[in-house]
């Protein structure tokens, strides 16, 4: 009887220990961050939770969607804003857009489509009422509301991706959104996460089996839709179909927790994101003082062709917890979870 409890007990202490060990390999724990960057620091700019930026490069301006946070996540309602950032020259004036959007607003993920003269913008919002996609239209430096989109789909909506003025895509970052299962979810990093397209009328889930389905991008172009997994490291390439179905082409190996995904006009793929998951983490719930942060350049040029850099990686000493990386010109921009700035680098 002994030597079967101490069997068992051994077997439970393996099964640990190897849960421990998948863990910590697979959140980048052993990996050995050290400062990397070839350019510059341009610009700081005093803008807290800068977590997602995307820039017309026909208009030359980037739109920032920025949220006040001090803890992730939120235990409390949060506050933020859009804002359009000027890149016609070096004094990088910042506009608060959405200053007279009346609903409680806390923007996370965001996507503009323009037409016509005019942007049609899309923003994830996150209040203590539930998850959304806030729909406005964009001339000039007036942002105008349009309409609110809800639905039982948006489980735990982070990030969206017009295809025109009326149709998109957001991912859903969990299945799971508390207990046990969104515990195992994160740890034992569970693919049970989507993608859900809205087609004008009706949300449709069209890619499942993702491991935290985090930033999301379509290149009309390739007719590719990109899908960040921070937690499996990599991004996901999805064919779109005529009726806005996706096909699985195959995974991007990235080496670190991929965030959200922007596409320069050559069609090469940024991405920023966390090289040491746990960290960032602690970092996120005040745990640590900073986190590390990286920034991925990918060259995707057909299945089984393309080539991942590292363009910068910081220990968290000038920015920690980066979120999204776009370049303009001879710069990258690059912003974050909650830092209190976000970077205008000098490539």
């Amino acid at each position: 009887m002994r030597r079967r409890f101490v069997k068992i007990a051994l077997l439970v202490l393996i099964v640990f220990l190897g849960y421990v060990f998948y863990t910590l390999q697979s959140t980048g724990f052993f990996r050995t961050v050290e400062n990397h960057f070839e350019g510059s620091v341009l610009k700081q700019i005093p803008l807290q939770g800068a977590e997602d930026i995307t820039i017309s490069h026909t208009d030359n301006f980037a739109l920032v969607s920025s949220t006040k946070r001090n803890i992730y996540p939120p235990t409390e309602e949060e506050s933020g804003g859009l804002y359009k950032l000027d890149l016609q020259n070096n004094s990088f004036t910042t506009i608060h857009l959405s200053k007279s959007f009346s609903k409680p607003f806390a923007p996370h993920g965001i996507s503009m489509f323009k037409k016509d003269g005019a942007y049609t913008v899309l923003s994830v919002n996150h209040t203590k009422n539930g998850h959304s996609i806030e729909k406005f239209r964009l001339i000039g430096d007036s942002l105008i509301f349009e309409k609110t989109y809800s639905h039982p789909s948006m489980i735990s909506p982070n990030d969206v991706v017009l295809i025109d003025q009326n149709r998109f895509y957001f991912t859903n970052d969990h299945g799971y959104t508390k207990g046990m299962g969104k515990f195992f979810e994160e740890y034992l990093g569970l693919s049970v996460s989507n993608v859900v397209y809205f087609d004008g009328t009706d949300f449709i889930e069209v890619a499942d089996g993702i491991a935290y389905a985090n930033g999301i991008n379509f290149d009309p172009s390739k007719n590719l839709l990109y899908v960040a997994s921070p937690r499996g490291f990599e991004i996901k390439v999805y064919s779109r179909n005529p009726d806005g179905t996706l096909t699985f082409t195959e995974d991007i190996p990235c080496g670190t927790g991929v965030d959200n995904i922007e596409i320069d006009p050559k069609g090469n793929i940024w991405t920023a994101g966390h090289p040491n998951l746990l960290r960032f983490k602690a970092y996120a719930k005040g745990n640590k003082t900073a986190a590390p942060s990286e920034i991925i350049k990918v060259t995707y040029r057909k299945k089984g062709d393309y080539t991942a850099e590292s363009i910068f990686v910081d220990k968290g000493d000038l920015m920690s917890g980066s979120s999204v990386a776009t370049p303009f010109q001879d710069m990258i921009l690059t912003g974050n979870v909650m830092d209190n700035k976000f970077l205008i680098l000098k490539n």
